[in-house]
């Protein structure tokens, strides 16, 4: 494990193993938790080749099973939506799907957002969702945390998978955007002695590093998640423009998908 000192907060990031499939002769890189592998969860973290293919007629080659594919129109927001919604609703507006049937995988697509994936190892119960600053703003690891509880889990049992997303050297913020942050989170950052004063010395020209992956640990430990059930990737799309396509470095739409299934 590699080992990051950031602020008052140590975390450590794992080597996620690197495969890859063939769909179309087209190769498709993925990035394995380990975590997530040893208690023996298909998924798969997907470099950005997966954003050629069409997810909804294609994704069963991806992940090679059979299930139902189950997306949502992600909004930055912090919605939780449970997979029996799609049957009914065209279009689900959220950031978070929870599995409430059997054979299915949960798609996210991301860029420089988290994607995150949770695993109940005792129910097998699964959510997937896109966390970004806005969602970190928003408690959305909390709510979907909250939501796996009304689906039975145990917060003991949550095993949760950060994958590859912008690092904290690169994901730079005006003062204003920094300042609109730390004060949305004030209730937690308080108790970890992170002072939003410090910033009435920056000047309004300054960029400020800020660290998704870290105040995502933050967020989960505060959520009474164990620590060994955290696994985070130490890949960031930003740096790896070969892999990852990255919002902030290309300002366009194109992402890369991640997915985690089911077998309830």
């Amino acid at each position: 494990m590699n080992y990051h000192l950031n602020q008052n907060n140590l975390y450590s990031t794992s080597e996620f193993p690197k495969n890859f499939t063939f769909i179309n002769d087209i190769k498709i890189n993925y990035y394995l938790s380990p975590l997530l592998k040893k208690n023996n969860f298909t998924h798969a973290f997907f470099t950005k080749e997966s954003s050629k293919i069409d997810i909804l007629s294609q994704g069963e080659k991806l992940i090679r099973n059979k299930h139902n594919n189950c997306f949502m129109k992600q909004i930055h927001s912090n919605n939780i939506a449970f997979t029996s919604e799609l049957s009914f609703k065209r279009i689900v507006y959220a950031d978070g799907l929870i599995c409430d049937n059997n054979n299915q995988n949960l798609w996210i697509y991301s860029a420089d957002c988290m994607p995150i994936l949770f695993a109940d190892k005792c129910q097998r119960i699964i959510a997937a969702i896109h966390c970004g600053r806005k969602g970190l703003e928003k408690n959305i690891i909390s709510n979907t945390i909250k939501s796996l509880e009304i689906n039975r889990s145990s917060r003991k049992d949550i095993l949760v998978a950060i994958g590859p997303s912008i690092s904290g050297n690169n994901y730079l913020l005006d003062k204003k955007t920094f300042h609109n942050f730390f004060s949305a989170n004030s209730g937690f950052l308080s108790k970890l002695n992170e002072n939003i004063n410090k910033l009435n010395d920056l000047n309004e020209e300054e960029s400020i590093p800020l660290d998704l992956k870290k105040y995502a640990y933050l967020q989960l430990l505060m959520e009474d998640i164990d620590p060994n059930n955290i696994d985070i990737s130490y890949k960031c799309t930003y740096s790896l423009p070969d892999e990852f396509h990255s919002w902030r470095r290309s300002k366009n739409d194109k992402r890369q998908w991640s997915v985690i299934s089911s077998s309830i």
